[in-house]
């Protein structure tokens, strides 16, 4: 007799990856949390994963990207950082800023630019640190 494994609860998000020019990754922290992850959140009814993103740059931390400026990377799961039990299903797109330097607003407390090294002294969310730290 087998015993099946629950099926996790998944959260629907879109995550951007934004790196510097010495290749540092763009990560932040929410209020009330202790991981870092990707700047990002979930939809408001009728969106696009990039419409998503869009919107969630500019709320979290004040960078304008155009939904049509993203770059698509795909989707990815990993489990949450902040929900246990849960995993998130992750449309995860390439944003570009130019040089717009991002501020931590809304729900987030604080944000970093982090390498492979930094984040062996952070709580790096999973999606992040599985697929998207730096080399």
């Amino acid at each position: 007799m087998t015993i099946e494994q629950p099926i996790p609860r998944s959260i629907r998000v879109s995550a951007a990856v934004i790196t510097d020019s010495a290749g540092r990754l763009l990560v932040v922290r929410k209020a009330g949390t202790t991981a870092f992850m990707q700047p990002g959140g979930k939809p408001e009814p009728g969106e696009s994963a990039a419409e998503t993103l869009s919107r969630e740059l500019a709320e979290e931390v004040g960078i304008r990207v155009p939904a049509g400026d993203l770059r698509p990377l795909g989707e990815f799961t990993a489990a949450a950082a902040n929900e246990p039990g849960f995993v998130v299903v992750a449309d995860v797109f390439g944003a570009d800023i130019g040089n717009q330097e991002p501020i931590a607003a809304a729900e987030i407390a604080e944000l970093r630019w982090i390498t492979r090294a930094d984040a062996d002294a952070l709580e790096i969310a999973p999606l992040a640190r599985e697929y998207f730290l730096p080399s």
